[in-house]
């Protein structure tokens, strides 16, 4: 098995057809991307009751309650912020990882964490045991999740020199396209699983973690890393542009560099606005117009897809734009947009609202499968895995900072009188300003300075 994983047991062959490996990235995105659909889990979490409620000793029977159970909604939140910190952790720690052992061990990997974090997580719902939950979802799976979450992308861009921005926005879309597959199965079957004694949830888990595991490897034996040297037929690597480089920066010279720390910043700041939007939608649209719960979550559902879309709709423009300014045009864009939220509100415009919610979560998306295509602009191919993996941390901090700007904002108008329809109104003008300073970070990228460059030969060329 070890032999097979090996990266030099998989190199794709003269007149191998490099368009099969976007659908294996997909294989590993569309399942770990399961995350963002965690929250259906929420509701039957919280109606958990144990049998014995003064004592709940491990093995107790669960019951289900009509009121609220033993765990509340904000500490199951916490499941969903634990597996994005240390998805940016893993990515982080196992970057470099990721580029030696290439790419079929890493899925393969990633598909044994995140689909074992399922299956621990599971155990700690039938045990009625929250910490475990915590520790098999949260932390297991959220290291299967980084590591999935980086493991093509070095591979997508060595295959795709001629349309990096194309190819990175594939895969993604399918981590931003996750939900749309997770949610109704995770719903269908814990509506199979349940009875009157349990509402599914765990059996759940396990089925689940199954059958991603078997997609899954489909990714893993169908994705093939090019040969030494290997070029598409008929291209040509032009000139080096100005945010283009030839050369490579490894892993440990690009974060002492500026411009890493200057794409951190933009990450950080682009994911923070858009999350904020994303993990409260249902709530804002029911706040500020009264919309039925039915129709918050069909907004939900719409969301998911404009994000999904923006992810190979912007990527790919950016192929042709350049990253920089695909980015400006985000925070500009963006700023103008979170701007007017409160004006919709006010001119009572819910089909404005939508709209900007819509083309904002676009860009949200966007910003994910862009920033790699931008990494390889700026350090090279050689360890943009390893690169990218570091960046990530600021989708950790983000995955923190947004939420918690949406929610505890909105709390402290309301417990001061504001009423909830004009709650969301001074998080909106905090969101411009950080976008606007997005857009200084991002118009301050400059070319890396020759010094960071590797001079190793066989480092330079990896």
């Amino acid at each position: 098995m070890a032999t097979i994983l090996d990266r030099s047991h998989s190199v794709g062959g003269p007149g191998f057809n490099r368009w099969l490996v976007p659908p294996a990235a997909l294989c590993i995105h569309l399942c770990i991307g399961q995350v963002y659909a965690f929250s259906v889990f929420n509701k039957p979490l919280a109606q958990l009751l144990c049998a014995a409620q003064a004592a709940c000793p491990p093995a107790a029977a669960k019951v289900i309650s009509t009121t609220p159970g033993d765990w509340t909604i904000p500490s199951l939140t916490w499941i969903f912020s634990l597996a994005i910190v240390f998805l940016g952790l893993s990515a982080a720690v196992f970057g470099r990882w990721v580029e030696a052992a290439g790419p079929r061990a890493a899925m393969f990997a990633s598909a044994s964490l995140f689909c074992g974090g399922l299956l621990v997580g599971g155990l700690g719902v039938s045990l009625h045991v929250l910490p475990l939950v915590f520790l098999g979802y949260g932390v297991i799976g959220g290291c299967g999740l980084g590591i999935g979450y980086i493991s093509p992308v070095s591979t997508l861009i060595k295959w795709f020199p001629d349309r990096p921005g194309l190819a990175t926005g594939t895969a993604i879309m399918g981590f931003g396209g996750g939900a749309l597959i997770g949610a109704p199965l995770a719903v269908n079957l814990m509506k199979y699983y349940s009875s009157p004694t349990s509402n599914g949830v765990a059996p759940t888990m396990w089925t689940m973690a199954v059958i991603y595991f078997i997609f899954m490897l489909v990714g893993v034996f169908l994705v093939r890393v090019p040969a030494p040297g290997w070029k598409p037929a008929g291209f040509v690597a032009s000139a080096a542009q100005a945010l283009v480089t030839t050369r490579n920066v490894l892993v440990g010279e690009a974060i002492k560099t500026p411009q890493f720390w200057l794409l951190w910043a933009v990450l950080f700041l682009n994911v923070t606005a858009g999350i904020g939007i994303l993990q409260q939608a249902s709530l804002m649209v029911q706040d500020m117009f009264g919309v039925a719960v039915a129709a918050a979550t069909g907004f939900v559902g719409l969301l998911s897809l404009f994000n999904m879309g923006g992810r190979i709709f912007w990527a790919s423009l950016s192929d042709f734009l350049g990253r920089k300014r695909t980015y400006m045009i985000f925070f500009g864009l963006g700023a103008i947009l979170y701007a007017l939220i409160p004006w919709t509100k006010n001119i009572g415009s819910l089909g404005l609202f939508v709209a900007i919610c819509c083309i904002i979560l676009t860009m949200y998306g966007g910003g994910f499968a862009t920033i790699p295509a931008y990494l390889r602009d700026m350090f090279g191919t050689a360890q943009v895995g390893a690169i990218h993996g570091v960046l990530l941390t600021a989708w950790s901090c983000a995955g923190v900072a947004g939420p918690v700007l949406v929610n505890y904002i909105r709390q402290h108008q309301i417990d001061n009188g504001v009423p909830k329809a004009d709650a969301y109104s001074v998080t909106m003008y905090i969101m411009v300003a950080l976008l606007v300073v997005g857009f200084i970070c991002n118009y301050l990228v400059k070319p890396v300075a020759d010094k960071y460059y590797a001079t190793n030969l066989q480092e330079a060329t990896v």
